[in-house]
């Protein structure tokens, strides 16, 4: 397999009024994240009946938690809910940022059906910038997702400049 380069990114999206929403909420989140000194991520897990299931930040320097990427914790809220998996697979969740590899397996073994998401993984690594601590595994969520034995549509990137404002200036240059 080659590696993943900018080169795969697909023209920015343009979205529905409700992917447009909600992608705004989670961006909305990702500000909040920060506000508590935190990475800038959001997530939205909306049903298919349009209902909000779970919304979360990313709270990995408030919890020491590794895992505490704004996806894993709103999947998380979801086992409260005790939701079918059937009932998983018509949800979508809405990132501000696109999903880590561990993400990204989250979403797989949920069986969440559909990813839209705001700026990409090229574009945060600008904002990243080389400090060991900041970088990420440097493979697509949808590469993981097309090794899912289920269908798994991704949407992004979408409303770039708005998911990316919130990482100006929110990490180490």
């Amino acid at each position: 397999m080659r590696p993943f380069s900018s080169n795969d990114l697909p023209d920015e999206t343009s979205l529905d009024e409700r992917d447009g929403r909600y992608l705004r909420k989670a961006i909305v989140w990702s500000h909040a994240a920060r506000r508590r000194g935190n990475r800038p991520f959001g997530a939205v897990i909306v049903s298919a009946g349009n209902e909000v299931l779970a919304e979360a930040y990313c709270n990995t320097a408030e919890t020491g938690d590794v895992t505490g990427h704004a996806e894993t914790n709103a999947i998380r809220l979801l086992a409260a809910r005790k939701l079918s998996r059937e009932d998983l697979a018509g949800a979508t969740i809405y990132a501000s940022g696109e999903p880590c590899v561990m993400c990204a397996g989250a979403i797989f073994w949920s069986n969440i059906g559909r990813v839209v998401f705001g700026i990409d993984a090229e574009r945060l690594r600008v904002f990243r910038g080389d400090h060991g601590e900041q970088r990420d595994a440097e493979l697509s969520c949808r590469e993981v997702f097309a090794a899912s034995p289920h269908p798994i549509e991704c949407i992004g990137p979408a409303l770039v400049d708005d998911a990316g404002a919130a990482h100006v200036g929110a990490w180490k240059s």
